[in-house]
């Protein structure tokens, strides 16, 4: 609801969603160790990141959703959970590529992503438990003559596969959201802050601001040439000059910029307007991972500038417990739960790879 989960950071796909869902009901239905579960999620974050790499920009030019690859995930950790044979591993997989989902213009202006979420949690869980009943499909499905791979646009076939096991998605792409909205506009928001804290500019002071980032064929993530306002958190999540105009308003940007006072707040507001594209980034553009530039001019003639190459939370930047607790102090009390049930939850989390069951954490979260 808060836009507030992970990303990877070469496919803009929310695998961690998916991931949880099932490994977590499956290791409860299973007093599955959480050493087990997180072997689940691990396999499962590399197959789906590998295979959403290799569709990428294809199905995205195509109209469809991150939800679509992210099935895989579920799919692939489900299976793990199930200790599917490969044969019936394979299945699951094939099965997943004919389950489709998730249009992207239907995310960018309502709640329909949330539901794509679901729907590909189920569609994997599903391909995975049709798999371990003997059911079989088309095992050529993903490479064949109009099989998923060619359909979605693949570039890269082989890449698949290419060095699996050498190193893990998950360690060197996955990216915690720290803040809320659409993770290629975190860094635009971190330089903001960065650039107003440097000047200690306020407000009254901004003549105008400039936000730009290098240009990526593949991630396809572009910079509006005219800022727009949002009016609800659909729209901020899909807004940069929101994320920019906040952060130099506030020098900084944080789950409270997820809320109806920040997002009709007329100071942002009148930032936005302040706020030009720039001309893409052109030096160093190899460091950047979903990285971004701001400079603020004063009416005074000063300028500052920051540049942020990776968001917090990142794994090129590093995961700190610190930031993962802030998180989850402020999030988790949404669903309902209670101080105590927050606390000992995180411990459960923090000593996640020692538990002998699930049930010690989802029996927390209820």
């Amino acid at each position: 609801a808060a836009a507030s989960d992970d990303s990877d950071l070469r496919n803009i796909v929310h695998l961690g969603t998916q991931l949880t869902s099932s490994s977590l009901a499956l290791g409860e239905k299973l007093n599955a160790s959480g050493k087990d579960v997180l072997r689940a999620m691990i396999l499962g974050y590399e197959t789906a990141g590998r295979i959403a790499e290799s569709i990428m920009p294809g199905y995205r030019d195509l109209g469809f959703h991150g939800s679509l690859p992210a099935s895989f995930g579920a799919a692939v950790a489900a299976g793990c959970m199930l200790k599917l044979t490969p044969p019936q591993m394979a299945q699951a997989i094939a099965l997943t590529a004919v389950s489709m989902g998730g249009l992207a213009t239907a995310a960018d202006t309502s709640e329909a992503r949330e539901y794509f979420a679901g729907n590909a949690a189920q569609a994997g869980m599903n391909a995975a438990m049709a798999a371990q009943k003997g059911y079989i499909g088309e095992e050529r499905i993903l490479d064949c003559k109009r099989g998923f791979l060619e359909v979605f646009g693949a570039e890269d076939i082989d890449g698949i596969t290419r060095g699996w096991g050498d190193s893990w998605d998950i360690v060197t792409d996955m990216a915690i959201k720290l803040v809320p909205g659409g993770h290629p506009n975190h860094t635009l928001a971190e330089a903001a802050a960065n650039a107003a804290r440097e000047g200690n500019v306020s407000a009254d002071d901004v003549d105008s601001i400039i936000m730009t980032r290098p240009l990526s064929r593949k991630m396809r993530i572009s910079l509006p040439a005219k800022p727009s306002h949002p009016k609800n958190l659909v729209d901020v999540a899909h807004t940069p000059a929101y994320f920019v105009a906040a952060a130099v308003a506030d020098k900084d940007f944080s789950w409270i910029h997820a809320s109806e006072q920040k997002i009709t707040d007329p100071v942002i507001h009148a930032l936005i307007d302040k706020i030009k594209v720039g001309e893409p980034v052109t030096k160093d553009v190899e460091k950047f991972r979903q990285g971004a530039v701001v400079t603020i001019n004063t009416k005074a003639g000063r300028s500052y500038t920051s540049t942020v190459y990776a968001p917090r939370g990142s794994g090129p930047r590093g995961i700190e417990w610190a930031d993962v607790d802030a998180k989850y102090r402020a999030l988790v009390p949404m669903a309902g739960l209670d101080a105590r049930k927050i606390e000992e939850s995180l411990k459960v989390i923090h000593d996640f790879r020692g538990i002998g069951g699930v049930s010690l954490l989802t029996a927390l979260l209820r």
